[in-house]
C-alpha cells in the first residue's frame, strides 16, 4: 500500500527541540494491527493515522498510536496531525477553527501567527489512592513531603498529576522504570523561579504504554492545566518547559479563556516522502 509519511517537530523552540510525530495519510486500507505493528516500529512517542471523518462537522478523523496502544486522545499528536494535514493542503470549513475528530469526540484548533493550539477534552479527575501514591513515589525516588498533592486526571489519556514545589526536584528525578512499568502513566509539574524563562518544568513517564519518558505531552499538560487552574494554583495563563533531561527544549503555551483550556505550541514540519506498506 502507498501512502504518504510526513514527520513533525511539535511543541519546538528550534531545529529539533520537541516532540517527534509521525503522520501516515493516503493508508484507509490498513487494519488496525498493521497501524499499531508500524507505530511499534518507527518507535515514536507516537504515531498517527490521518483518515477521511465519519462526522459532518469534522474536517478530518485521526487514530493515535504508541508503540504499546491505541490512544483515544493526545495533545502533540493533535497538534502535529493538524500541522500535517494543514502543510498537505487541507482547508478548514471554518477559516477560524480546525475541527479534528478522534476517540473522545471531535476536538477544536485554532491558529495563532505561528503556533497551533487546541481546545483541552473535558477533565474527568479524582483522588489518588494511598496505596497506589506511595508506590508512585516509591518508584519515582521521592520523599513523602516532596508531593504537594496528587490527582488522577482523565481527558481521553490517563495520567496521574504530581506536584511539587520545585522545578529542580523535577528536573532531579531519576524513576525507577521497572516499577513504573506496572503503574499507570506519571506527570510530575513544579513552578520555576521567578526569574525563569517558563513558569513551570514538566516531566512524563507513560513506562506503561512503552515510553520510559515522553519529550514533551500536550494531553498531560492539558489535564494538569485543568486541575491546577481550579485549584488555584496556576494562573490562567503560563508556560511550561519540558524535554530538558531529554535534551529537548519544548515550549508549551497555556491559556486559560472563559471555560475553555487551550494548549498551543510551534508544530514545524521536517520531512515528508512515499511509504509503502505491503
Amino acid at each position: 500500500m502507498n501512502a504518504r509519511l510526513q514527520l513533525v517537530d511539535v511543541f519546538a523552540t528550534g531545529a529539533l527541540t520537541g516532540n517527534p510525530l509521525a503522520v501516515v495519510s493516503g493508508a484507509e486500507g490498513l487494519s488496525k494491527a498493521r497501524m499499531q505493528a508500524f507505530a511499534r516500529w518507527i518507535n515514536f512517542s507516537e504515531t498517527t493515522f490521518l483518515l477521511p471523518p465519519t462526522r459532518p462537522e469534522a474536517d478530518y478523523r485521526v487514530r493515535i498510536f504508541t508503540p504499546g496502544g491505541e490512544l483515544d486522545f493526545a495533545g502533540h499528536p493533535t497538534l502535529g496531525t493538524c500541522c500535517a494535514w494543514l502543510q498537505a493542503g487541507g482547508q478548514p470549513r471554518d477559516p477560524k477553527e480546525i475541527i479534528q475528530e478522534c476517540g473522545v469526540g471531535l476536538v477544536r484548533l485554532r491558529r495563532d501567527a505561528d503556533r497551533l493550539a487546541f481546545a483541552a477534552p473535558p477533565l474527568s479527575d479524582a483522588a489518588v489512592e494511598p496505596a497506589l501514591l506511595e508506590d508512585i513515589r516509591k518508584a519515582l525516588g521521592l520523599k513523602p513531603a516532596q508531593i504537594r498533592a496528587s490527582r488522577h486526571l482523565d481527558n481521553g489519556t490517563v495520567w496521574v498529576g504530581l506536584l511539587l514545589d520545585r522545578a529542580d526536584e523535577v528536573l532531579a528525578l531519576e524513576p525507577d522504570q521497572a516499577a513504573l512499568k506496572h503503574l499507570p502513566k506519571v506527570g510530575v509539574i513544579a513552578p520555576h523561579a521567578k526569574d525563569s524563562t517558563a513558569d513551570f518544568e514538566v516531566r512524563a513517564f507513560p513506562v506503561s504504554v512503552g515510553i520510559p519518558e515522553d519529550p514533551v505531552t500536550g494531553s498531560l499538560n492539558a489535564s494538569l492545566a485543568q486541575w491546577l487552574m481550579h485549584e488555584g494554583i496556576a494562573p490562567q495563563r503560563y508556560t511550561v518547559a519540558q524535554g530538558a533531561r531529554l535534551g529537548r527544549a519544548g515550549r508549551l503555551h497555556i491559556a486559560r479563556e472563559g471555560a475553555e483550556t487551550w494548549i498551543g505550541g510551534r508544530s514545524v514540519l521536517l520531512s515528508q516522502g512515499a511509504l509503502t506498506l505491503d
